[in-house]
């Protein structure tokens, strides 16, 4: 599929409020500007074909710990889908047909296929945007209660995402509990996004990491740091013009920006260079 085509499906499906498209083919549509031949459609039946078989299986079972057993053990052993530890920030991490493909995942992509059967078998399940670390919350309990895909599906309670974050930021970064708080699938597609656009700059591959900001700004149209950074990647790209009218744009939506002085002076030799 053309890449201006798999766009506007993009664009037409995060128009969409939530519950009115599946998760997992938004996260398809970011994939297949990476995978133009990519077959959403068999994606899709892989993890409806998951869904059906644990359907079966779980049958009239309610009871919240059970089930999630149940589909820990048919996800993590019999799937074997696994954390990729070995090699965290390949990019494949982050691209679901990947991820269906290799059986390999980081926390938010492990999360999305989680979510995805997950809901299609009745869990009452949401993602949870915590920093570094994603996480799938189970609502339908007086205490509710949180899984880790990426660590199996471990049950977790309040006190253990805690414990999770401190692993991860140390003393850097102090407890909120908002840290908790369910997050939309919007919001979800546009972590995924964000996370490629990171591993994309940290490579220097600009021209990926320009379609990655191109995307973001569909679901956030008007989001001032994202503007800011294409017009810093349209630079790296040797893009003038389109630097300059994004970094522009930046200071016009962000008066009070705390790097507005040395965007200004990237503006004023970004100018010299287009009149030279």
């Amino acid at each position: 599929m053309e890449l201006s085509e798999v766009r506007r499906h993009f664009a037409a499906l995060v128009s969409q409020p939530q519950g009115a498209f599946r998760l997992a083919e938004g996260a398809l549509l970011i994939a297949q500007e990476e995978y133009p031949e990519l077959s959403i459609a068999s994606c899709l039946a892989r993890i409806d074909a998951m869904a059906e078989t644990l359907k079966t299986e779980i049958g009239f079972e309610l009871d919240p710990q059970r089930l999630v057993a149940r589909i820990n053990t048919y996800l993590f052993d019999e799937q074997q889908f696994r954390g990729n530890v070995a090699n965290y920030y390949d990019p494949r991490n982050s691209f679901l047909n990947e991820v269906l493909e290799r059986r390999l995942g980081i926390p938010l992509t492990l999360s999305v296929l989680y979510i995805e059967v997950g809901r299609q078998i009745g869990l009452p399940i949401v993602g949870v945007g915590m920093p570094g670390h994603f996480l799938v919350q189970y609502t339908a309990q007086p205490e509710p209660f949180w899984l880790d895909p990426f660590h199996r599906g471990q049950v977790l309670q309040h006190e253990d995402c805690q414990a999770r974050l401190q692993e991860i930021y140390g003393q850097q970064l102090s407890w909120q509990d908002t840290y908790l708080q369910p997050i939309s699938d919007h919001a979800i597609l546009w972590r995924m996004l964000n996370n490629l656009k990171s591993i994309y700059i940290r490579q220097r591959d600009y021209r990926r990491a320009l379609g990655v900001i191109d995307r973001i700004l569909l679901l956030h149209p008007e989001r001032p740091i994202e503007v800011r950074d294409r017009g810093l990647v349209h630079a790296q790209l040797g893009h003038v013009q389109a630097a300059l009218d994004d970094l522009q744009r930046y200071l016009e939506l962000f008066r009070e920006a705390p790097d507005a002085s040395m965007i200004t002076r990237y503006i004023s030799a970004l100018r010299r260079q287009l009149e030279s």
